[in-house]
């Protein structure tokens, strides 16, 4: 099939799954489902490439593969944590914000402020498993496929570590208002969103020894720079400084994002 035959039906896929999400959503007035679908939509467009391309070489396998065990382990933890959490706080302070000062319906506010926003963006974050998959040669897999699947796996497990040991720490009455600082999350302040990161990365690295793979650099730099600099660790950090006492001290001698030592105090 024609290259951007494969990626128009992936992009009418993102488009069909976002707008039936959607519509579940405004129906009980609450997006935080969406985090969930995150994940599992970027196995959802790797199996889309898959069965397009027929699948078959070792490479298709493996970004598949690995695509799918990190989507229904951070997926499978996000819906869990929606559904023991309640509403995310972030997503019901945009959509009251949205309802009262611009006078927009919920349908109108989640559909433009939440769904339009994340299905391009998932889609491009994806592309390393899509463009990775298209081209059948080199059929062997390289040392560059082999590290990026050790990256990959490397990955997947930290931030699993991570969010385990997180919720061990809040499900512990004694740990209210305190901050995680001990397992990874004394040496990254993120340990999730690295966790992310390096699996995207390797995701990419698999794909990339292919010459369409390379076309895919987009999406682990755009995921890269939204989980550092954008939705991911600004937003937290801004609100845990006004929750947490000791969250200026923590994030002080703590590695931001890639893990370090932490520094030791003045």
């Amino acid at each position: 099939m024609d290259v951007l035959q494969i990626l128009a039906i992936d992009a009418v896929t993102v488009v069909i799954a976002f707008t039936l999400l959607w519509a579940i959503c405004a129906s009980i007035r609450d997006v935080t489902m969406v985090d969930a679908w995150w994940a599992l939509g970027m196995a959802l467009l790797a199996l889309a490439t898959f069965v397009q391309v027929g699948g078959g070489t070792d490479r298709r396998v493996l970004l598949l593969s690995l695509s799918a065990l990190w989507a229904l382990r951070l997926g499978g933890y996000l819906f869990w944590r929606w559904r023991d959490h309640g509403p995310d706080r972030r997503y019901v302070r945009m959509m009251e914000k949205a309802l009262e000062k611009r006078g927009w319906s919920y349908g109108k506010a989640s559909f433009w402020l939440v769904f339009a926003t994340q299905a391009p963006l998932q889609f491009i974050v994806a592309l390393p498993v899509m463009l990775g998959q298209i081209q059948a040669d080199p059929v062997e897999l390289g040392t560059l496929a082999y590290i990026g699947a050790g990256l990959a796996v490397f990955g997947i497990l930290f931030e699993s570590i991570g969010d385990y040991q997180l919720t061990r720490f809040r499900k512990n009455p004694a740990n209210q208002g305190q901050v995680l600082s001990t397992g990874l999350w004394r040496y990254t302040r993120h340990p999730n969103y690295f966790g992310d990161a390096c699996v995207w990365w390797g995701l990419f690295m698999i794909g990339a020894e292919t010459q369409l793979g390379w076309l895919a650099l987009p999406g682990p730099l755009l995921l890269t720079w939204t989980l550092m600099k954008w939705s991911g660790a600004p937003t937290l950090e801004f609100r845990m400084r006004k929750t947490k006492p000791g969250y200026a001290e923590y994030i002080a001698r703590t590695s931001s994002f890639v893990p370090w030592p932490p520094k030791r105090a003045r």
